[in-house]
């Protein structure tokens, strides 16, 4: 997904649980076709593990004839990550990839040196309607993958280990926890996992990597006797085991990883461990040297000057 400019979120209520380190509520913005939550980057936090992004998309319905329209736009230095719990997205890239993804299902686009893509609603969905929910990330690439050959992985929902037992429905969607390990390749230690409890059931949350956060999608969560609702990202301190109690049927992300080797700098949809790498891609895009998307001749223009973000 492209970046679209979005209210900072505003920290959310008081709590006491001393394991929680940042709590963050994103404001939702109305992108014109569906609404959007930005957690990350925040001005409380700018990246956990891996993760420099961090999109909740709609819920939202179509009508007939409308859809999500996300011209072509460019990359580099990252790995977009799309998860849907609803809906349907057609994905198409420069190097010719031309799919849909859909609820547990996982698109995993790695950047690097360079890509373009677009995402859109399909035809066929547009003469029906439709609903979209779901969550884009980006994931920063390590020093060493940053200019790597850009590439795309589609992942069915079977590919995709699922733990269950005791109340909890455990999705691995990328890396190693809860003694399962998904088959994604990812360019540095991290987490990344879709959770389902059942009212009364409990996830312990291990401190396997020094940064890690959950993303509540639905329900209601109890931690150290504080509660959490929908649309609230809970940024853990290191070195806790936590447990996580879900008050009614709750569902939720679990996000983590190691730190990163260095610092990070975000322009647009642009990330890079050096300004001048940024600087390049501007200009490249600019004047229209990445690869194009085939089948979609439009894009989206490089905006006039769009903040940078920069990490830490």
């Amino acid at each position: 997904m492209s970046w679209h400019s979005a209210d900072d979120p505003v920290p959310g209520d008081s709590f006491s649980c001393d394991a929680i380190r940042t709590l963050i509520v994103p404001r939702s913005r109305d992108l014109g076709s569906f609404a959007v939550r930005r957690a990350l980057p925040s001005t409380e936090c700018r990246m956990v593990g891996p993760f420099i992004f961090f999109d909740q998309m709609g819920p939202s319905e179509f009508l007939l004839g409308q859809g999500m329209d996300v011209r072509p736009h460019p990359h580099i230095g990252l790995s977009t990550v799309t998860y849907l719990f609803d809906g349907e997205i057609m994905h198409r890239d420069s190097l010719g990839t031309e799919l849909p993804i859909r609820p547990g299902e996982l698109n995993w686009m790695t950047a690097g040196r360079g890509i373009t893509h677009s995402e859109r609603t399909g035809p066929d969905l547009r003469q029906t309607g439709s609903k979209l929910f779901g969550i884009q990330s980006w994931v920063a690439l390590s020093a060493r993958d940053e200019e790597t050959a850009p590439a795309f992985e589609h992942y069915d929902a079977a590919a995709l280990p699922v733990l269950t037992g005791e109340g909890k429905t455990v999705r691995l969607i990328a890396g190693e926890a809860f003694g399962a390990r998904s088959p994604v390749r990812t360019s540095s230690p991290m987490v990344y996992a879709d959770v389902a409890l059942e009212a009364g059931a409990v996830l312990p949350l291990d401190p396997t990597y020094d940064e890690r956060a959950i993303y509540t999608v639905a329900g209601a969560i109890e931690i150290a006797g504080d509660g959490f609702g929908p649309g609230q990202l809970l940024v853990f301190r290191p070195g806790d085991r936590i447990s996580i109690r879900a008050s009614e049927a709750a569902r939720f992300m679990v996000l983590g990883g190691e730190p990163m080797d260095g610092p990070r700098h975000l322009w647009w949809n642009f990330v890079s461990s050096r300004p001048e790498r940024i600087a390049q891609a501007k200009e490249d895009w600019r004047q229209g040297r990445f690869d194009t998307v085939p089948n979609d001749a439009e894009f989206i223009p490089l905006p006039e000057d769009p903040p940078p973000v920069r990490y830490p």
